[in-house]
């Protein structure tokens, strides 16, 4: 059995660590004394931290794994406001001496029950052409295997084994919420293309020891990946149900995955042009911001954090503030008060309250607060 780890933290400048740590993007360099070190990263679930091994040599650069599994003793140091590992001593991590959990973060929740939640509302839709169409993604299995393990990002959003599923049926279930709201857009079109949009993530990404770019994703990346998907899964979809799946409906769902990134300045091929892609794009940004926002200002960042105000973040432009202002005491539920303890407020949603709709906009049948 492994045993208690001290996480890296928590570690402190002056401080030896010796455990088994993820180690990544090693490179070899010479001092300016003409000598060889290894520079590198090591890694566990809470933070990774630059790593340096001095008077190395060939040998042991090329005994050390791209990455891997490595134990390792290093000294903590201040480098720069920043800290780093001065590796004194590496060896093979034997198996049963450390756990996975430790190593590579991933998602609280259960993975399992994410997906079949997922995929009850996504073959909910009732169009019979994107229907056959995601049921011929959902019969690749090792697809659908990597799809249930994949992060969502490298460092973005998400960044964890389960993030890229989290991060769809999170979209997914508040474009349940919202679609019905909106007469006129097509709430099939919106399910699948949130389905399909960051599935190439599953190759763009690697995540088997460390989260990274492969080769081939760095090359083509997964938006352009993931339209070419379409026409693949379109063809099988095509024979399994005995008729072509219609072009148009192949173009707008290319057209859905190609524009999800919004601008090209960040990473669209296309800038939306459908008011399903227009949803889509929303949605799927709007989650990834709110994780990174919450991620950054409450939980264990805010307990753990020194002032009211974030570093510099530059997916919001600026610093976000932390506190939560608004802590709720109570919520009156048909006339039942709901104490809440601890600094964490629980979300009411819009059914448990009992919200009525008042904009004429939306119709009365709309599906807000329904669960998928």
């Amino acid at each position: 059995m492994p045993n208690a780890r001290n996480f890296l933290k928590d570690a402190q400048a002056g401080e030896i660590v010796e455990d088994v740590f993820v180690f990544a993007n090693k490179q070899l360099a010479a001092s300016s004394n003409g000598k060889l070190y290894i520079k590198a990263f090591i890694s566990d679930k809470t933070q990774q931290v630059t790593a340096r091994m001095w008077n190395a040599s060939r040998e042991l650069f090329n005994a050390l794994p791209e990455s891997g599994f490595v134990k390792v003793r290093a000294r903590i140091e201040n480098y720069q406001n920043n800290l780093q590992a001065i590796i004194e001593a590496v060896w093979p991590a034997k198996e049963g001496t450390f756990d996975m959990g430790d190593l590579m973060p991933m998602t609280k929740h259960d993975v399992p029950q994410m997906f079949e939640k997922l995929k009850g509302i996504v073959l909910s839709v009732k169009n019979k052409h994107l229907k056959a169409l995601l049921e011929a993604y959902y019969a690749d299995t090792k697809l659908m295997e990597d799809f249930k393990r994949a992060p969502a990002a490298q460092s973005f959003h998400h960044a964890y084994l389960g993030g890229l599923l989290e991060h769809t049926l999170n979209a997914v279930e508040v474009a349940n919420a919202v679609c019905g709201f909106y007469p006129g857009l097509s709430r099939d079109l919106v399910m699948a293309g949130i389905f399909m949009h960051d599935l190439a993530k599953t190759w763009e990404l690697k995540y088997e020891t460390a989260f990274g770019y492969t080769d081939s994703g760095q090359l083509v990346g997964h938006v352009v990946k993931g339209a070419m998907w379409i026409e693949h899964k379109a063809e099988a979809a095509s024979i399994a149900l005995g008729e072509e799946i219609p072009q148009e409906l192949v173009d707008v769902l290319q057209h859905i995955v190609l524009s999800h990134h919004g601008l090209p300045e960040h990473g669209a091929a296309r800038v939306p042009s459908t008011p399903e892609a227009i949803m889509v794009h929303t949605l799927e940004n709007l989650d990834a911001k709110m994780m990174m926002s919450l991620g950054a200002t409450r939980g264990d960042a805010a307990a753990n954090a020194d002032g009211n105000w974030t570093e510099y973040m530059k997916a919001f432009g600026g610093k976000l503030y932390r506190p939560d202002v608004a802590l709720v005491d109570e919520v009156v539920v048909d006339d039942e008060p709901i104490k809440e303890s601890g600094s964490v407020t629980k979300p009411q949603s819009a059914a448990a309250v009992n919200m009525t709709i008042t904009n004429p906009l939306f119709n009365s049948n709309s599906n807000y607060g329904r669960k998928g």
